[in-house]
């Protein structure tokens, strides 16, 4: 007979979503948001990307502030995962801190005037701490998210000229 294991149980997911449009294609948007470069110079953040030939669900990397030039991450470094990968049109990425998980889901959709539709939906799930601690920080982490979600989509023009100045 087995024993009982005593799982963690994770706290209530708190969820933002921001829209933003853009007047490049989508295609344009794709590559400037869903591709993981080595280092991302809007975010200030390197990317480590697992063994993958391509880019998919079950990609993994692992994400580091600054820039690393070939140095590896620091031990602790954020772990992450591609969940969903849809090209052109949908990535969702999972990232693994310690106390927390943050997933954040960018979609992309076409407008009239040939631009694109940029739909950026975080969540955060924590995953320690106790229940009257995360009850207490409730409306903070509400006001975090959101302000999150909204200055991702501010970068998003950046993120767009960043690559185009590249390509």
């Amino acid at each position: 007979m087995a024993a009982d294991v005593a799982v963690p149980n994770p706290g209530p997911t708190t969820t933002a979503t921001g829209v933003r449009e853009v007047p490049e294609p989508r295609a344009e948007v794709w590559s400037a948001l869903a591709v993981l470069e080595p280092y991302c110079a809007v975010c200030d953040v390197s990317y480590v990307v697992g063994a993958a030939a391509e880019p998919g669900v079950g990609t993994t990397f692992v994400c580091s502030p600054g820039r690393l030039d070939g140095a590896a991450p620091k031990p602790g470094a954020p772990q992450g995962e591609i969940v969903d990968w849809a090209p052109p049109r949908l990535v969702t990425t999972r990232l693994e801190l310690t106390p927390e998980t943050w997933t954040t889901r960018i979609e992309l959709a076409d407008t009239d005037d040939g631009g694109t539709r940029v739909t950026m939906t975080i969540t955060h799930q924590p995953t320690g701490g106790g229940r009257v601690v995360r009850r207490l920080q409730r409306g903070a982490m509400r006001r975090l998210v959101q302000r999150t979600v909204d200055a991702e989509l501010d970068k998003v023009p950046a993120h767009v000229a960043r690559v185009a100045d590249v390509g």
